[in-house]
């Protein structure tokens, strides 16, 4: 990107205010000997090589546009999910169903439901069978309990039919926090569980989630992910499968924030929507540029630069002079935590100075009018 060559006094402007950028999260700590008009001073002496002015043009707008992303596959996951399969744990409750022999498939009566009338795996990992006794089944696949069964109820039935299935998930569990419509816990079955899975299972992220910034806690490590990028871009990668005693955490977007100062009829932060944010969208949420004060060619975004750049701080400039500055506005695309600045025009800055001396030199008039009619009257 070109930068733009400025004049000095706009120069300074832009300076000053990238200044004031830089030194907002400075915080003067007791002992210091810095006053603070000595640090801003210095900052501004520093900043004016730290800071690079581009002017928003069809170009830059074309150079800082995201380029257009193809979905990527995520083979690992799809790996993980053929080689997926269940194993049980204590507190599930296995069914266990022998063809032609209801007693003992259900042998508390045939009134009872799956989970009532189930096999409970204790605590010690073990259920208990009829003619086969105590039998160790945690961390076991149902497939390898029902060929377990099968070889010892052999003793006892001719040819035994034996099926296993879980009829009850509750050894296995993860956690959703944060900004879902339903947090809590969910367990983990026999369906393998992905990321997305349990955002979608939780009612979906509510309005101020922070959807590129999603926390899975594993083992005391932390994995972030975006669902932006697998919403709208398609990377699968972004999606994981969730083991039990996962965390996953959805942050709120109180960062997400526009900063919109200057000469507009309401400087405020702006919260930046899921779908990102243009400057023409800022700058309408505040009500647009005050015409009767606003420098129209002085519309600045200020942004820290990309880590490694040689500069500190990026400022783009529009010229909304024109009418085709507007289409420009629309197409460039805000950042999170950007600062957009109107600068207030030079005849502004007079009457403003002019609004601020009248009434003292109107009060130092009729104050000297007073003292002549007195003196005369003497």
């Amino acid at each position: 990107m070109d930068s733009l060559n400025l004049n000095a006094p706009l120069k300074q402007l832009v300076v000053a205010a990238a200044a004031a950028f830089a030194l907002s999260g400075c915080v003067i700590m007791p002992g210091s000997q810095m006053s603070a008009n000595q640090e801003t001073v210095n900052a501004k002496e520093d900043l004016s090589e730290q800071v690079r002015v581009y002017a928003i043009t069809p170009s830059l707008v074309h150079q800082l546009r995201a380029p257009a992303s193809t979905p990527a596959p995520n083979p690992e996951l799809e790996r993980m999910r053929a080689d997926y399969d269940y194993e049980v744990g204590p507190g599930d409750i296995l069914n266990i169903t022998v063809w032609n022999h209801p007693e003992l498939t259900i042998p508390a009566g045939s009134m009872r439901s799956a989970q009532e009338a189930g096999n409970w795996v204790h605590n010690d990992g073990t259920i208990f069978y009829p003619y086969v006794g105590k039998l160790p089944v945690a961390g076991k696949r149902v497939t390898e309990i029902r060929d377990e069964l099968l070889n010892r109820l052999k003793n006892y039935i001719e040819d035994p039919q034996v099926d296993v299935t879980v009829a009850a998930f509750r050894s296995k569990r993860v956690y959703i926090t944060g900004e879902v419509m339903q947090p809590g816990t969910l367990p983990i079955t026999n369906v393998p569980l992905t990321l997305l899975d349990a955002i979608n299972s939780s009612g979906g992220i509510t309005e101020m989630a922070d959807w590129q910034n999603v926390v899975l806690t594993r083992e005391g490590r932390e994995y972030r992910f975006s669902l932006r990028d697998l919403y709208q871009r398609g990377d699968t990668r972004q999606n994981v499968l969730l083991k039990s005693g996962d965390v996953l955490h959805v942050e709120r977007n109180d960062a997400n924030k526009i900063f919109v100062m200057g000469e507009v009829n309401e400087p405020q932060s702006v919260m930046m929507g899921r779908a990102g944010m243009t400057l023409a969208e800022a700058i309408s949420d505040v009500g647009g540029i005050n015409n009767m004060h606003a420098n129209a060619s002085g519309v600045f975004v200020m942004r820290l630069a990309p880590e490694g750049s040689e500069n500190l701080i990026d400022v783009f400039q529009l010229d909304a002079r024109q009418a085709s500055a507007l289409v420009m506005a629309d197409q460039f695309r805000l950042q999170e935590r950007d600062i957009v600045y109107v600068t207030t025009a030079p005849m502004s800055r007079w009457n403003r100075l002019i609004s601020q001396l009248l009434p003292t030199a109107q009060t130092l008039y009729f104050m000297t009018l007073t003292e002549d009619r007195i003196t005369r009257s003497n």
